[in-house]
């Protein structure tokens, strides 16, 4: 029997909620009125070979949708940890850099430097953000973010030096995650 031909319509009868199912198209009640329809019906009775063919498709698409309704908005399992980085950086401190080639490298700088520039080559970070991060004695003075476009590549950051900013320096390069990667101390004016 076509589930689109099938009508059924609900009746209290004896306090006992039933179900009537037409076989035939227009069986049943005229829609809107209390006049019957041409045709009969047959009401299904508790326990019937029919009442458990009309109500076991019920059943199961109540299941599956009561099963599809539930609550979806469970956080999903946390990705499994990245793979430990394999980033190798070469640094060093100079006074410029030409032709992306750091110029007059060293540790020790004159207080008339004006600028320091930390030049880094960089391998196996591609896509990595790594930070150089300035401190004068114990005091963050600068925090430069240089993406990594691919590897090996060259790239630096220039720290500009106030003439009465003598004494103990150091630079950090730090991962995404602000893991200090290297380290390199500098001095100014001794």
């Amino acid at each position: 029997m076509p589930l689109d031909t099938a009508r059924i319509s609900a009746w209290l009868s004896d306090g006992w909620d039933g179900v009537r199912l037409s076989h035939r198209r227009g069986a049943g009640r005229v829609a809107g009125t209390t006049q019957p329809a041409r045709g009969g019906t047959r009401a299904l009775q508790p326990g019937s070979d029919h009442m458990k063919a009309v109500l076991t498709p019920v059943l199961v698409l109540g299941l599956v949708g009561s099963l599809a309704a539930q609550d979806s908005t469970a956080k999903p399992a946390a990705p499994p940890p990245a793979a430990p980085s394999t980033v190798n950086i070469e640094a060093v401190l100079a006074r410029s850099v030409v032709d992306r080639t750091p110029q007059d490298t060293g540790s020790a700088f004159p207080d008339s430097v004006g600028t320091v520039v930390l030049w880094m080559r960089v391998t196996g970070g591609n896509g990595q953000t790594l930070h150089n991060v300035w401190f004068h004695g114990g005091d963050q003075v600068g925090d430069v973010p240089l993406t990594i476009g691919g590897s090996p590549w060259r790239t630096w950051s220039r720290k500009t030096i106030p003439a009465d900013a003598k004494g103990a320096w150091h630079v950090e390069i730090r991962d995404e995650a602000g893991t200090v990667i290297k380290r390199i101390d500098f001095t100014v004016g001794q």
